[in-house]
């Protein structure tokens, strides 16, 4: 497209970007989805869930802007172009949410740790990246695809929330995703309490802009560019396994936008944590501990595929075109991890 600069190129460059605007924010911001759940059931805060609120409000306006504006086809998404199958992000969101607890990390928060010098988050990191992939792709890919159909239901005529309000009010698409985007902001925005940290809203803003700077940049290059790429946001599980794959089989290879947001989200929780002061090497020394991070690990690699996303991938990327299947995989991540993380505050974690 431009000068000594391919398609692949581009759009790993508007995923670094993107990746290091969402590692920066959990480094600085303390973005986190774990976190937020754990806010909310046990520290009596909603500071970060009113965050996680304020990235999808800017995300869903954002994108519908883009919608609106003709700089985003929805139909190139694998949110909206697919089936939809609710037992799918049922169970893979419950697997996730739990194995989430488990880990201590989602795929995103463990590679901002990793960012920070956290050893453990790394072998997080590679075993849900292995396991992603061999349930996208290799030895799992035929059981997933037996148990959970992805045509189950083909909403062909109305492939979301915003396209469904269309066809029955006529109000039009994009008015439709603008108006509920700023409906969330507002309703995340209204607390006193909140408005008093102001910089919990400016780094959950930078995670909804890191979205939708996704979905335009890789739009932009699938309508402009010569090679067939698809339009794409962050989403941290069978990326993470892109990666790995392509720093083994780099000569064999070429960059994309999975490994710009995978590298971004590492360099900018690594800029954070230096700007912090908090950058610093940490390694596992209890087995048990280590035994149920890398258990929590495989759960979120086999649930975040089930589920086609993440924290990051159906908690803001799906979230931000209005997709079915955003509700109802957070919420399954939600009582995941609450079921997980009660199990682990009563007393019954895993044992030796």
């Amino acid at each position: 497209m431009f000068d000594g600069i391919s398609d692949a190129n581009l759009v790993f460059i508007v995923g670094l970007f993107g990746g290091i605007l969402l590692g920066l924010a959990a480094r600085l911001g303390r973005f986190c989805t774990l976190g937020a759940i754990e806010d909310v059931l046990y520290a009596e805060s909603d500071t970060r869930i009113r965050m996680w609120g304020i990235a999808i409000g800017i995300a869903v306006t954002g994108s519908f802007i883009l919608i609106g504006t003709g700089h985003l086809d929805v139909t190139n998404t694998i949110y909206l172009a697919g089936g939809f199958n609710p037992l799918a992000h049922v169970v893979g969101g419950l697997m996730f949410g739990y194995g989430m607890a488990l880990a201590g990390n989602c795929g995103y928060g463990a590679l901002a740790r990793f960012g920070g010098g956290d050893l453990r988050a790394f072998v997080i990191v590679l075993v849900m990246g292995i396991t992603a992939l061999a349930t996208a792709s290799g030895p799992l890919a035929r059981l997933r695809v037996l148990l959970f159909p992805p045509d189950l239901m083909a909403l062909d005529r109305a492939p979301g929330i915003a396209q469904t309000l269309d066809a029955v009010t006529g109000f039009g698409v994009a008015r439709i995703g603008v108006f509920l985007g700023v409906l969330v902001l507002a309703v995340s925005l209204g607390s006193r309490r909140f408005l008093e940290k102001p910089s919990a809203a400016i780094w959950a803003v930078v995670v909804g802009v890191a979205v939708v700077s996704g979905w335009a940049g890789t739009d932009w290059v699938a309508q402009n560019g010569f090679d067939a790429t698809r339009t794409v946001s962050h989403t941290f599980a069978a990326p993470v396994g892109r990666t790995i794959l392509y720093i083994l089989t780099s000569s064999g290879s070429s960059l994309n936008f999975a490994v710009g947001s995978v590298f971004g989200v590492i360099a900018g929780a690594a800029i954070g944590s230096l700007i912090k002061g908090h950058f610093r090497w940490e390694a596992c020394e209890d087995p048990r501990e280590l035994r149920r991070q890398i258990s929590g690990a495989m759960l979120m690699g086999v649930g975040a595929v089930v589920a086609l996303g993440c924290t990051i991938g159906q908690g803001i990327s799906a979230f931000s075109l209005l997709a079915f299947s955003a509700p109802i995989t957070m919420a399954a991540i939600f009582l995941g991890a609450a079921i997980g993380l009660k199990q682990l505050i009563s007393g019954f974690a895993l044992r030796a």
